[in-house]
């Protein structure tokens, strides 16, 4: 009778440091995804030269043009990859809600992915010694990129960060504090997007910028918090 009980203690034991490892993977996984979203930072500056008036026309390497695109794809690929990899967890808490993240970060890839082809037709045209005469449609990319940034970069991660903020403070995966900035960001950033949008303020201004601290803080600080720490116990957790 004591060995029985002793096999199945253990057993229990056992299922339970698996389940424990398994939410320990996907929290690091998570977070690492979501702190490799922050290489595309600096293509600010990268994409400076491509966004020129007179590129088309002038001489020299585009590689970073080129570099620029490929940390765009990389942040686009890592993005989707953060709400597929809580997806499993998450629709614990609320099934509809976590695939409208998945779908909503599949969405905000998606513009990136556009967005960075506008740019390297830049590239080609000017490769193909396309001249003077494709300045105009040069501009036109450099618009269009712009416009699609906008919609995507601003407009769609305010949404995503909703309502993962939302899955996250009901379920108690991450400190309320941490989910609450997800909660508020959310909208503050979608205010900037509407100012820029209605022509109150520009794209490129300061005060632009300023609209989006919140969501980045609060996918930064999530990123670092899944990484060191990982899933705190929750109710959706424990009957794993």
């Amino acid at each position: 009778m004591n060995a029985n009980i002793n096999t199945t203690g253990n057993k229990e034991v056992s299922t339970e440091r698996v389940q424990v490892n398994s939410l320990r993977k996907t929290s690091l996984l998570a977070g690492v995804l979501y702190l490799i979203t922050f290489v595309s930072i600096p293509t600010l500056a990268i994409y400076g030269p491509v966004k020129s008036a007179n590129y088309i026309l002038g001489a020299g390497p585009d590689t970073s043009a080129i570099i620029g695109g490929i940390l765009e794809i990389i942040v686009a690929l890592a993005g989707i990859g953060t709400a597929v990899v809580l997806y499993p967890v998450l629709r614990k808490q609320n099934e509809t809600t976590a695939l409208g993240l998945v779908a909503a970060r599949i969405l905000e890839s998606g513009t990136i992915f556009v967005g960075v082809a506008f740019l390297l037709s830049i590239v080609t045209l000017r490769q193909e010694g396309a001249g003077a005469d494709a300045l105009a449609s040069g501009h036109v990319l450099v618009a269009l990129y712009d416009r699609i940034f906008l919609l995507g970069q601003s407009f769609m991660p305010a949404v995503c960060d909703l309502l993962l903020g939302l899955l996250l403070y009901h379920s108690r995966l991450v400190p309320r504090g941490l989910s609450l900035i997800g909660i508020v960001g959310g909208p503050i950033l979608l205010i900037g997007y509407f100012a820029i949008l209605f022509g109150f303020i520009g794209q490129h201004a300061p005060l632009a910028g300023l609209f989006a601290i919140p969501v980045a803080l609060f996918e930064f600080s999530l990123g670092i918090y899944l990484v060191v720490k990982g899933f705190r116990p929750s109710p959706i957790t424990a009957g794993s």
